[in-house]
């Protein structure tokens, strides 16, 4: 699959990502600094799903009606590296499938598609 990863979402995820086959842009090495408007006019335009824990991007979406190829909006109590990666493989482990053109909010204990 395709990801790209926002700049607060972080390395350690994009390693993992990586590790795992997938193709990924991260914002953190390759384009520090980007806006979010930017950010999701490249993931929309290049095919990517946009992973971040940036709540500005429901904002995007859903008042300002940007187009976009699949979010993955990490709402974690654990900020840490380990536990975003912990819930990323329990999302694609279970719903890869359903991630493109879809919103999602994604907590330790639940996957919610947005309508």
């Amino acid at each position: 699959m395709r990801f790209l990863v926002d700049e607060c979402t972080g390395p350690a995820v994009v390693r993992w990502l990586h590790e795992q086959q997938h193709d990924v842009f991260s914002v953190y090495d390759e384009a520090r600094g980007m806006d979010d408007d930017d950010v999701i006019a490249k993931a929309y335009s290049e095919n990517w799903i946009l992973i971040t824990n940036d709540k500005d991007f429901g904002e995007e979406v859903y008042r300002e009606k940007r187009l976009h190829r699949g979010v993955v909006l990490l709402r974690l109590e654990d900020e840490r590296a380990a536990s975003k990666i912990a819930v990323l493989q329990r999302l694609l482990g279970g719903y890869a499938e359903q991630l493109a053109d879809r919103f999602v909010v994604v907590t330790e204990r639940q996957v919610r598609f947005a309508q």
